[in-house]
């Protein structure tokens, strides 16, 4: 009985063993295929998060949550929002590979990184 169970055992670390990195092929290959979305909040005069590394086609969101107006500009004039109010979003697809700062004209202090792969 011992020496069955230990078969048992053995079949099935074996099948996980080869099934797994399979399974997660398959994942990488989907990611690969539909970049996501990425938010970025604008709040208490920040970026959050200050830098993120996308995909090419990914579509990043820029959402003011401060009580003041702010705005998204990238320092090699990429792209440019309108000054936002509370509440209000700026989209981008980033879709040229490179890496991108931007900052709040209004609070130039205020500043960011996009990295796009």
């Amino acid at each position: 009985m011992k020496k069955r169970n230990w078969v048992l055992f053995m079949a099935a670390a074996a099948a996980v063993v080869l099934v797994l990195p399979a399974l997660c092929v398959v994942e990488q290959s989907v990611a690969a295929a539909s970049p996501a979305a990425v938010d970025v909040k604008i709040d208490n005069f920040s970026f959050s998060p200050p830098t993120i590394t996308v995909k090419a086609g990914t579509q990043i969101t820029w959402t003011n949550a401060d009580d003041i107006p702010h705005n998204v500009v990238s320092t090699d004039q990429s792209f440019k929002s309108k000054v936002l109010d509370t509440d209000e979003k700026f989209t981008y697809t980033a879709s040229k590979p490179g890496t991108y700062t931007y900052y709040c004209s209004i609070h130039p202090k205020m500043t960011g990184k996009v990295v796009v792969q």
